[in-house]
């Protein structure tokens, strides 16, 4: 009987989760007129080789920053700390856990993220949120904890820039992958991350935003239109499989994660991708399977696009 009530029941309860997160108390956010002041001028390139720390999980993974690095070149350098799924508030707070912590940060590269992003030795920290994000927001506090960890850098050093890196959901998500991207930018990351920060007036120093999910999103439709482009066929391509041949719906392969670190690059030093090398490395050392060079062309062409398009990058158009 209350199987059969339950079932029943799904799609009412169903309906009343999605109008509770629609009617859920949205933040202050600041007007247009505040916002395109805030990134009406463009951060200077980088005069030097960056040092970056990233916090996140495994959307962010020890690869790609491995291959930022490489991209960048000598003088660049950076640590970490990584969970699984993790939240910014698991990683705040000391008492909660983090899953996958020993196995994501064991590597030369960690540093306790309170004490590094403390002291001041950044000149660019990267933090992202967990997906799925809606969750993240509702339930831990993501706009709290991301004003928590660009504070804590923006007390620790008056030159760090602070970056979002948008990531994006599996591929195989209800409400369809391309669909969730193309709203969760201005709806999620902008609309409950973003511009809520910047509403408390921070000044010259609001956050800065790394698009990765448009560059997938604009880069997938483009080698769909094309029917596919040598060893990209699809957009499944772009994702890793595991050793029996079964696609990973959300972690990147390693064409994914050079399309990712590329748009890092473009974004961290304000230059054009265009022309970089194709064949990097993973952080263990191994080679990365690389992409052909029309691919990586097409990679390339479209980061910058989409990053000298979206103000809030920070990069000059």
């Amino acid at each position: 009987m209350f199987l059969r009530w339950f079932l029943f029941s799904l799609p009412l309860l169903a309906l009343i989760a999605a109008l509770a997160w629609w009617f859920w108390p949205r933040p202050k956010l600041p007007d247009a007129a505040t916002v395109a002041a805030a990134y009406a001028t463009p951060l200077p390139p980088p005069a030097h080789p960056l040092r970056v720390f990233h916090l996140g999980h495994s959307l962010v993974g020890r690869d790609m920053p491995a291959m930022l690095a490489e991209l960048a070149g000598a003088g660049h350098r950076y640590e970490l700390q990584l969970g699984w799924g993790t939240t910014l508030k698991a990683h705040w707070e000391p008492e909660e856990t983090i899953n996958g912590f020993d196995v994501e940060n064991d590597t030369p590269r960690f540093r306790p993220a309170r004490e590094a992003i403390g002291s001041g030795d950044y000149d660019a920290v990267v933090l992202t949120e967990m997906v799925e994000l809606r969750d993240a927001i509702r339930y831990f506090d993501s706009p709290v904890y991301l004003r928590k960890w660009a504070d804590l850098a923006r007390a620790a050093n008056p030159a760090t820039q602070v970056y979002l890196y948008e990531s994006w959901h599996p591929l195989d998500t209800a409400e369809g992958w391309l669909t969730r991207l193309d709203r969760d930018l201005p709806e999620l990351w902008e609309g409950r991350l973003l511009l809520p920060d910047l509403a408390r007036d921070v000044g010259d120093r609001p956050i800065h935003l790394i698009p990765a999910g448009q560059v997938l999103a604009r880069f997938v439709r483009r080698i769909e239109e094309l029917d596919g482009l040598d060893d990209v066929q699809d957009r499944s391509d772009l994702f890793a499989r595991a050793p029996d041949g079964t696609q990973d719906q959300i972690h990147p392969s390693d064409l994914g994660n050079y399309l990712v670190a590329l748009t890092h690059y473009a974004v961290l030093y304000g230059r054009s991708p265009i022309g970089l090398p194709s064949q990097l490395h993973r952080a263990d050392g191994s080679p990365a399977d690389a992409p052909t060079l029309d691919v990586a062309r097409l990679m390339q062409e479209t980061v910058w696009e989409v990053v000298t398009s979206l103000p809030k990058t920070g990069v000059a158009r």
